[in-house]
């Protein structure tokens, strides 16, 4: 099928190869005419032909090699040019060794030595110039075209790398509706320091005065290493500006290829400012546990097993098998993987955990060596009414899945479990305990590790009390919150699946994870910022109400029993909770028994048995 954008990669790889040839020919030919004052002598003339053919044979491979004709030079950067040199100078190594032993050049003694360091330094500047001259071109034009057009005039957030990415974007394209006038920035060492030519122009509370001077349109808030505290202010201090578009930039973390463009700026939301903390991740030690396996993610359809997926992809395991009930969404994270990430092999997989024949046969063809298991029933009130589905699908559908993990040899199983499965007081939290006690007995005697992870409510999530209030707020209201003292634990889904990668790869096996989930956030307050920032006043425009607790909720959670505790791991995000072993024998038979009881459909009989399991549900 014929490919544009395949025939325009061509293209340009071949404007490139030309051009460095024929930079190649004239830098050595000038080297010549500089070292000989403009009159070479005319037995060194074979010597010039023979000089750009060796080079020419050297400097192709080593430049292909070095992705100099692979990256798009619409962004180059001092990163870029630093590869350019290091590829020279490879090629002037091979070129003076092969001179120096080569019979080609016969009468070396007396070759003018001093040519090959001109010729160096030569192609340097012209390759450079080559491959630099689009950005500066598109500078300049994007400059008058800004002017022409009518473009917004804008106040860049943050002065860091994130920034400077940004504005460097937005400098080498035309499709965008952006302006930039500068920037503003806390840090005192970059106060009037220019950026691609613009200035910052002071610090982040400096923004009403700022906005007023140079008639500030919209603002892009590129502060990736800050918490969101900081992204708060910037938020307020524009809107009291009167500058109500604002645009926020994703953690570079996030950002597939690491550089971030105004092609990735999000409108504001809620989780942008109630985000936590940054945390420091080893991104090697993640490499090193995910690169060249086959990983196997359950519930990859569903707001953590899709952002795992995504997470996962950019450290190149050799097959990505993604699993899930739900079809389109299966179809939808495989087709996002495969647009983003060209050299990522990927199996799609509808299946349900609960079919231990289908989970087997997969094990069987695949035999994935790393297992994040994602799959589960999650919604507190709807398990309460199903009890036997959640059994069936969190409890059956993983021991399905543990029992299929050791029969064939995965190395690591990691289940994700929830801050509900301590002192549970739900059906959902009670099934994520029992899971992770099976994933404890599991890891007794057998060389799977098998590994728990919890953590709190993720932001955004699907079913999650933000997309709820979404919905309320866009109707007028009124936003219903179950209580005023209401509170919970919420992280970003993209430090969740990250910190979750980064429990796995640390874990040794039996352990049970805890996530630092920060302050818990109380959902009124929660209910109040989204409505503030839908451009409303709470109680005023928009109504709040309470609901009442509903079935099987707390009013907080705990990440830890009393009796747990927690050990500190090399992360200081992450701990170990201190748990009690399962005894493998009363788990199995608690189980046998709870398997007869689901297909009788009693509620109560399953809940009593549960209790039998987890001694602290509903205590």
């Amino acid at each position: 099928m014929f490919n544009p954008f395949k025939r325009t990669a061509i293209t340009k790889t071949i404007f490139f190869v030309i051009a460095d040839v024929l930079s190649v020919a004239f830098s050595i030919w000038l080297a010549f005419l500089l070292r000989f004052d403009f009159n070479i002598p005319t037995l060194y003339i074979p010597l010039i032909y023979k000089m750009i053919g060796l080079t020419v044979i050297f400097v192709l491979p080593v430049f292909y090699f070095q992705k100099l004709y692979s990256f798009s030079w619409s962004y180059v950067s001092a990163n870029e040019l630093i590869s350019l040199l290091k590829a020279t100078t490879i090629v002037f190594i091979f070129l003076f060794i092969a001179i120096y032993i080569s019979r080609y050049f016969p009468n070396f003694i007396n070759f003018p030595r001093s040519t090959i360091f001109i010729s160096y330094f030569l192609i340097f500047i012209l390759c450079g110039a080559v491959r630099f001259y689009k950005r500066v071109y598109l500078r300049i034009l994007g400059q008058n075209q800004s002017r022409a057009f009518g473009k917004e005039r804008t106040l860049i957030i943050g002065a860091g790398d994130a920034g400077e990415q940004i504005l460097r974007s937005i400098i080498s394209s035309n499709r965008n509706h952006y302006y930039p006038i500068g920037f503003v920035d806390d840090n005192p060492m970059k106060k009037g320091v220019a950026i691609h030519g613009l200035k910052v122009l002071g610090k982040i509370s400096d923004i009403p005065d700022v906005v007023k001077k140079y008639q500030i349109k919209q603002l892009i808030i590129a502060l990736s290493s800050v918490g969101s505290k900081k992204i708060r202010e910037a938020v307020e201090l524009g809107k009291k500006s009167g500058v109500w578009k604002i645009k926020i930039a994703p953690p570079l973390s996030e950002v597939i290829g690491g550089e971030v463009s105004f092609k990735n700026l999000k409108n504001i939301e809620v989780e942008d400012l109630l985000g936590r903390e940054q945390f420091v991740l080893d991104a090697k030690q993640i490499e090193n546990f995910i690169k060249n396996r086959v990983v196997l993610i359950t519930g990859a359809a569903g707001s953590i097993g899709s952002e795992l997926s995504r997470q996962t992809a950019k450290f190149k395991p050799k097959l990505l098998l993604l699993l899930d009930q739900d079809e389109t969404g299966i179809f939808n994270i495989s087709r996002e993987l495969e647009d983003n990430f060209s050299d990522l092999k990927v199996q799609k997989l509808v299946a349900d955990i609960t079919d231990k024949g289908k989970i087997n046969k997969i094990f069987e063809t695949f035999n994935p060596q790393i297992i994040f298991h994602a799959a589960a029933y999650k919604h507190v009130p709807l398990m309460e009414e199903n009890a036997d589905e959640a059994v069936k699908n969190n409890i059956f559908g993983t021991k399905n899945l543990t029992e299929a993990a050791v029969a064939y040899g995965t190395e690591e199983f990691i289940f994700i479990s929830t801050d509900k499965a301590v002192n549970p007081t739900s059906v959902m939290g009670a099934t994520k305990r029992v899971s992770e006690m099976i994933c404890q007995i599991f890891n007794k005697n057998n060389k799977t590790k098998f590994i728990s992870v919890r953590f709190g409510n993720v932001l955004n999530s699907r079913g999650s009390v933000i997309p709820i209030f979404k919905e309320q707020i866009r109707r007028g209201g009124p936003v219903e919150v179950t209580h005023p003292d209401m509170k919970r634990y919420f992280m970003l889904v993209s430090e969740a699946c990250l910190l979750v990668m980064q429990a796995g790869a640390m874990g040794q096996g039996g352990e049970v994870f805890v996530l630092d989930m920060g302050k818990p956030i109380k959902i009124l307050d929660l209910a109040r910022e989204m409505i503030k920032l839908s451009g409303f006043k709470p109680d005023q425009d928009i109504a709040i109400v309470f609901t009442g607790i509903r079935s099987g909720e707390k009013l907080f959670e705990e990440m830890l029993t009393a009796e747990e505790g927690t050990v500190a791991t090399q992360n200081q995000k992450i701990f170990i909770a201190r748990l009690s072993d399962a005894d493998p024998q009363l788990i199995e038979n608690s189980l046998k028994e709870l398997e007869k009881i689901i297909f009788e459909g009693d509620q109560n009989k399953i809940i009593r048995a549960l209790k039998e399991i987890v001694p602290f549900y509903g205590k």
